[in-house]
């Protein structure tokens, strides 16, 4: 019997850790479909960023309590997780507790600070529950996260509690068992949470005991397998992608737009010929229409949103009602980049679907409502940058497209002709100056 549990662990474990990595590597392929982009330079400030952003959450102490209570559950996922080695061993070795010697009295203490924090993500779990199902916080109803997105949320919050609950139930059976003489349980001692559950089970068998610890036992550990297959499809994709987000994000003043090489070469060969490559060039092409035409940075940003919705909040034309969100900006950009993928999986190669980011997924009303105020870009925990991606689309819209307001084409003539945006020729602009002098 004993075997037969260790084999069905093994092929459990297996299965879990290649389907992640198959999911993963998907992943990684939608985003490489973006342009090439160098970002790996200044790497002692990459990684203090990375520390600072991902690691230390430092935009999210902007708001002290919801910052402490969002990190009690990041260190929940990744302190208790930790537990998981241990019983990744037992599960392989057939061992019950296999740290507790080796750790003595280290043991108890470890394990009294994960029941601890067990305790603490489920009682912020169903804080956050409250926020987003009975107060109803403005940006945890927006139209952007209806459907699946805010069913998302929930079903991640709700995972954590009845995680950080089997964990808790399982010690209290085992501490019953314990107090019975049972075979193979490890005298520990009381833990703090599960001492306290620990009575509730004082008047079961020892066979019973031993169906609910190793019952919590199987789903705890099956189901943070379930959790990690469950997170490439998830927002919470952030928990591992804000780390190589935070790392990659431009070191530029915000604010900063790229530059438009062809645009620059265009006048450059204007106005010097002899520059001009021999032969026929490559067609140009300005901004981006669909997800290639973006770069992998882009693709990363989508991938790592957390869906918080602080750049939707921070927006100004959002806030007065506009169409445009940041934050359904950077879903959009992951939903078509998965439908990419699923095309490229389907055919071998990308075969054209008669869609486009730009139109089909994104809309000209919400590109045009932007101001490039960078507000969004400010806001996000984890060095997103939804504006980038919005430059890029309107570049395309303006100047593949020729779709502008009238208001626009206006501005644009008097740039090309005037040198400015008003209608007044440069001979003209010192004319208010000379008038005051006369005056």
């Amino acid at each position: 019997m004993q075997y037969a549990q260790q084999a069905a662990f093994v092929l459990l474990a297996g299965f879990a850790i290649w389907l992640f990595t198959r999911n993963i590597l998907r992943i990684r392929r939608n985003i490489l479909l973006g342009k090439d982009e160098n970002l790996g330079d200044n790497s002692s400030l990459r990684w203090k960023n990375m520390m600072l952003l991902a690691f230390g959450q430092k935009k999210m102490f902007r708001n002290p309590t919801v910052a402490i209570m969002h990190f009690i559950i990041y260190a929940g996922f990744i302190i208790i997780n930790i537990e998981v080695l241990e019983i990744a061993l037992d599960g392989m070795l057939g061992t019950h507790r296999l740290f507790l010697e080796p750790l003595g009295g280290f043991y108890t203490f470890v394990i009294n600070f994960f029941e601890i924090l067990a305790l603490a993500v489920i009682t912020v779990c169903v804080i956050f529950l409250l926020r987003r199902n009975v107060l109803k916080l403005k940006r945890f109803i927006s139209r952007d996260l209806d459907g699946w997105p805010r069913s998302d949320a929930n079903y991640i919050l709700i995972s954590e509690i009845i995680l950080m609950t089997l964990f808790l139930t399982m010690n209290a059976a085992d501490r019953n068992l314990q107090l019975q003489g049972s075979e193979h349980y490890k005298e520990t001692g009381d833990f703090l949470i599960s001492g306290i559950l620990a009575p509730a089970f004082k008047h079961f068998s020892a066979g019973q005991l031993i169906t609910i610890e190793r019952t919590c036992w199987w789903i705890h550990i099956a189901g943070i397998f379930a959790f990690l297959n469950y997170l490439p499809y998830s927002k919470h994709l952030h928990i591992l992608f804000a780390f190589p987000n935070a790392y990659y994000a431009r070191l530029e003043p915000k604010g900063k737009m790229s530059n438009m090489e062809n645009v620059q070469n265009e006048v450059k060969y204007m106005m010097q010929p002899e520059l001009t490559p021999a032969g026929d060039a490559p067609v140009m092409k300005f901004g981006a229409k669909d997800i290639t035409d973006l770069s992998w940075k882009n693709l990363l940003d989508a991938y790592s949103c957390t869906e918080c919705g602080r750049c939707s909040a921070a927006c100004p034309a959002n806030s007065t009602g506009k169409l445009l969100s940041p934050r359904k900006i950077m879903m959009s950009t992951r939903d078509r980049a998965e439908e990419v993928g699923k095309n490229i999986d389907r055919n071998g190669s990308f075969v054209a679907d008669g869609k486009t980011l730009l139109n089909d997924y994104i809309t000209v009303e919400e590109l045009r409502a932007c101001t490039t105020c960078n507000a969004c870009v400010e806001e996000c925990p984890v060095s997103i940058n939804p504006l980038e991606i919005i430059l890029e689309l309107r570049r395309s819209l303006i100047m593949e497209d020729s779709n502008a307001p009238q208001e626009w084409n206006v501005m644009f003539g008097n740039i090309e002709n005037n040198f400015a945006p008003w209608k007044l020729s440069p001979d003209d602009r010192d004319k208010w100056a000379m008038e005051m002098e006369n005056g």
